[in-house]
């Protein structure tokens, strides 16, 4: 057989992707054995029968040929307008792509950004994909590496340690996996490090409608950061559409127009059906968005109530998304032995901190995302079964 290309061999970078333990829980599942799955992002709530209703019906409409590569235009424009409210820049249509879903656009953003070869950063902790998303896009991922004990929001240091050299720094706020939003004072030292070092900005803001403390800013809204940033955008957390596969990358026209050339190589668009969805969704309004998130909202108080009588387990300030970050060291385990052992003896899976990179060696991230009873009963156990870790060591 001929060889593959270094490109698709090296997306993983020779390891693992990060996944072992939701593999290890769903193998069991699927054999008959009973787990409580507090792994991935996945409403509990499934996507609101209305805006189904709407897909159905476009469908049945014809709208099941080829769309509009860059997206339709009413939902364009939508999407536009919905991102000028929220930041206050300026926004039109020729700044907005439809991509099928986030991640799509994580990768056409740094094909946009980065040449073969090219530097690219990330923060660390981050979501599984991003340094796969980057390696497939022929760049060279490097961490911008944070501490537990700064919440895990990125350092001045830090951040002038990693960018020399680099091109472009993917940063993620609301965060997953750490819950941590970013404020102003964080996302100042952000944009001079991209000021300073010309560095591009892909902005990961699908979690922008689930903050609990704060407020979202997007770093496209600050001075001088519209025409160096991208913002990924998608329907899969705002409106429990993530099967849909639908989101967008926001940015300057001349940007979005060269995607378009490359969506048209690639994707060839979002099918019309699920774009007319996507519209009829988010012109329910903001009311929707609150009732999806509302779920999360409500677990995290529980949660942290729960938490606030442990003395082995710490959570990291859960200001927004859908999940909370703990920290197990205490138990003297890392977080892929705690995940593994857990999973083992009591039938909960939880993804490892290790999953999401260095930084969150020791900790565990729970996912809010089974209905509010088991996720406080599943929690109870985690936080008894960090406290007979701890008194075993």
């Amino acid at each position: 057989m001929p060889h593959l290309s270094h490109r698709i061999t090296s997306i993983n970078g020779g390891g693992s992707d990060g996944w072992d333990v939701f593999y290890r829980a769903r193998t069991m599942v699927a054999a008959g054995t009973q787990v409580t799955e507090l792994t991935i992002g996945e409403h509990d709530i499934g996507t609101d029968p209305a805006i189904l209703g709407a897909m159905h019906r476009s469908a049945l409409a014809g709208r099941t040929g080829y769309a509009m590569v860059p997206g339709i235009s009413a939902l364009r424009d939508a999407v536009a307008a919905r991102v000028q409210a929220r930041t206050g820049v300026p926004t039109t249509r020729d700044n907005v792509l439809i991509t099928p879903g986030g991640q799509a656009a994580i990768f056409a953003a740094h094909m946009a950004v980065c040449d073969p070869g090219d530097t690219a950063l990330y923060i660390d902790p981050y979501y599984a994909t991003y340094p796969g998303s980057i390696r497939a896009a022929s760049a060279r991922p490097r961490a911008v590496l944070t501490r537990a004990e700064h919440a895990f929001l990125p350092q001045q240091e830090a951040l002038d340690t990693a960018a020399p050299g680099a091109r472009s720094l993917l940063v993620n706020t609301p965060n997953n996996p750490t819950g941590m939003v970013y404020g102003r004072e964080t996302l100042d030292r952000i944009a001079r490090t991209a000021q300073a070092h010309d560095l591009w900005i892909v902005s990961d803001e699908v979690y922008d409608t689930q903050v609990w403390e704060g407020a979202h800013l997007s770093p496209r809204a600050l001075p001088g950061m519209a025409e160096r940033t991208l913002v990924i955008g998608s329907m899969s957390k705002s409106h429990a559409m993530t099967g849909s596969r639908i989101g967008w990358i926001v940015g300057p026209a001349a940007v979005i127009e060269r995607l378009v050339e490359l969506a048209t190589n690639t994707t060839y668009g979002v099918p019309g059906y699920i774009q007319e969805a996507a519209l009829f969704a988010l012109n329910q309004g903001a009311e929707v968005e609150t009732q999806v998130a509302a779920p999360f909202s409500r677990r995290r108080a529980l949660a942290m109530d729960i938490l606030a009588g442990s003395d082995t387990v710490r959570a990291i300030p859960s200001q927004g998304a859908m999940y909370i970050m703990l920290d197990i060291r205490a138990t003297g385990l890392s977080g892929e032995a705690f995940a593994n052992a857990l999973l083992d003896t009591h039938r909960i899976a939880v993804m490892p901190g290790e999953s999401f990179g260095l930084s969150a060696a020791g900790h565990v991230r729970v996912a809010m995302t089974i209905e509010d009873d088991r996720f406080a009963a599943a929690l109870r156990t985690l936080c008894a079964f960090a406290d007979a870790r701890r008194s075993a060591a």
